[in-house]
């Protein structure tokens, strides 16, 4: 039990400040704006099964991967955290974030929002959040290898993404009462604020990336 819930605290707090529903509220919001409430929930419902899909196969499938490719950890690092970083650097430098029509991330009218992009990827789940993914798929429980070791920390792995999955809904599906709570203008700040957040994580990812390539072994 005590792995279960180790395995579950690591992939929640892993994942959490990354993916960061709460942030991501906002953008939902504006993205859906044209939409009505009970489409916004159908769109919320699916990226939050659409994310931990994603992230289910990241853990799964991105060690395996990898090590066919012949692709160290500390390079997809680096990759996924300059694209983090370019897409926090496009919201942030976006002039007009209220005006749905003028930009091509914000759903306009008659113009359809799809549940996987860019809603799931890379609003969502992006390359940071895949390759933290990576990164609790490739850790193994400490000492010689047991199956029930390994389905211990799967299981709590994979209750640390449904947590996730959890979340992102109930941000997404309430995203307009957070939005009524901070009105016009704190919304914006949020977004603004969200953006460089997101800008600063994925420069993190590259400077962690870099830095665990160029360490002596």
């Amino acid at each position: 039990m005590n792995a279960v819930i180790g395995a579950f605290l690591l992939t929640f707090a892993g994942l959490f400040p990354i993916v960061n529903p709460l942030e991501g509220a906002p953008f939902f919001l504006g993205l859906t704006a044209n939409l009505s409430a009970a489409e916004r929930t159908v769109l919320a419902r699916k990226a939050a099964v659409n994310g931990f899909a994603l992230l289910l196969g990241s853990m799964a499938l991105g060690p395996w991967l990898l090590e066919f490719f012949g692709i160290e950890l500390p390079v997809v690092r680096i990759a996924g955290g300059l694209v983090v970083a370019a897409l926090g650097w496009k919201l942030l430098t976006e002039e007009q974030w209220s005006d749905h029509t003028g930009s091509g991330l914000q759903g306009g009218p008659g113009k359809k929002v799809g549940s996987f992009f860019p809603l799931t990827m890379p609003l969502t789940v992006g390359p940071g959040s895949m390759s933290v993914a990576i990164t609790i798929g490739s850790r193994k429980p400490a000492g010689p290898p047991r199956l029930s070791q390994l389905a211990e920390y799967a299981t709590g792995a994979v209750l640390g993404m449904v947590a996730i999955a959890l979340s992102i809904y109930l941000a997404y599906r309430f995203a307009d009462h957070i939005a009524r709570l901070l009105g016009e203008t704190g919304l914006e700040v949020l977004v603004r604020l969200s953006a460089f957040i997101l800008m600063c994580i994925g420069i993190e990812i590259v400077w962690n990336g870099y830095s665990a390539l160029v360490a002596p072994h």
